[in-house]
């Protein structure tokens, strides 16, 4: 009997992906941003998507009122700002996690690119 095999998925040069045509950013608030994103995997059940977002200097707003985030910046530099207004500065290799409940707004400095998971809750 052969085992139950799941795939693997694997991915490369992540900074140098090709992620599609850029479009203007739905939530922001100041400068002309425009974003482009690639969703790498996304699990059966649609709770997880995998994937690189990018997007030019500017500021907007974000909502993780029924989802959690982990961002890997992968190149640029960025500013997060909680509602509260405490900010963190991240760059190339830092690493970020956005709970499910977090609200606030980022400010990207130079366009940034990073790989993110989301994970949809109730």
């Amino acid at each position: 009997m052969e085992p139950n095999l799941i795939d693997l998925s694997t991915f490369h040069d992540l900074a140098r992906t090709d992620i599609g045509a850029f479009s203007p950013k739905p939530t922001s608030i100041e400068g002309d941003q425009v974003e482009a994103v690639r969703s790498l995997f996304q699990s059966p059940d649609g709770t997880i998507d995998v994937g690189i977002w990018e997007c030019t200097p500017g500021r907007f707003t974000a909502d993780r009122s029924r989802s959690s985030e982990i961002c890997h910046i992968l190149s640029g530099l960025v500013e997060v700002r909680r509602a509260d207004g405490e900010t963190r500065e991240l760059g190339p290799g830092d690493l970020l996690v956005l709970p499910q409940g977090w609200k606030g707004e980022w400010r990207i400095r130079e366009t940034t690119r990073k790989l993110y998971m989301i994970q949809t809750g109730d």
